[in-house]
C-alpha cells in the first residue's frame, strides 16, 4: 500500500494466525490511517493493486474495503477511488485503554475456549443489534 508521498506502507498476511486475511488488511489499514499514514482524505491503493501487492484473491481486498466504507472509515467514489473518510484526530489515550480492553476480552475468551473468530461474531451482532436498537428509536 503506498501512503501518502508515494511510500510503501507494508501489510504483512500472517496466514497462521487464524485471524481472516480481510480482518488483517482492515486492522492494517485502519493502523496506517490511525498513525497519519493515510490522512482523511488520502486515497487508498485500488482492490486490484492491493490484491496484487499481497498476492491474494482480489475478493478479499474487496471484503475489506467493503467493510472499512460500511464503518465509515472509507469511502468509494465511482471512477475516482477509494479514500480516507475517518477523521484521524483521534484521542490516542482512549484508544490505547479500549485496545488494551480488547486484548484482555481475547484473552478472557481464549481461556473459556473460544477463538478470536468467535468473539468477531459476537461483537458484530452486538453492534448490529446496537445500530438497530438506535435506528428504531430515531
Amino acid at each position: 500500500m503506498t501512503g501518502e508521498g508515494g511510500r510503501m506502507l507494508p501489510i504483512k498476511i500472517d496466514y497462521t494466525s487464524g485471524i481472516p486475511i480481510y480482518v488483517q488488511i482492515k486492522e492494517a489499514i485502519q493502523n496506517a490511517i490511525r498513525t497519519g499514514a493515510y490522512p482523511q482524505g488520502a486515497q487508498l491503493p485500488t482492490v486490484r493493486q492491493l490484491a496484487v501487492q499481497l498476492k491474494i484473491n482480489a475478493n478479499t481486498v474487496s471484503r475489506a474495503y467493503t467493510e472499512l466504507e460500511r464503518e465509515g472509515v472509507i469511502s468509494s467514489q465511482q471512477g475516482r477511488g477509494t479514500f480516507v473518510t475517518m477523521p484521524t484526530d483521534i484521542d490516542y489515550a482512549k484508544l490505547a485503554q479500549l485496545e488494551a480492553k480488547v486484548v484482555r476480552l481475547l484473552e478472557e475468551a481464549a481461556a473459556l475456549g473460544f477463538s478470536a473468530a468467535d468473539v468477531q461474531a459476537v461483537l458484530d451482532n452486538a453492534v448490529r443489534q446496537s445500530t438497530l436498537l438506535t435506528r428504531k428509536e430515531v
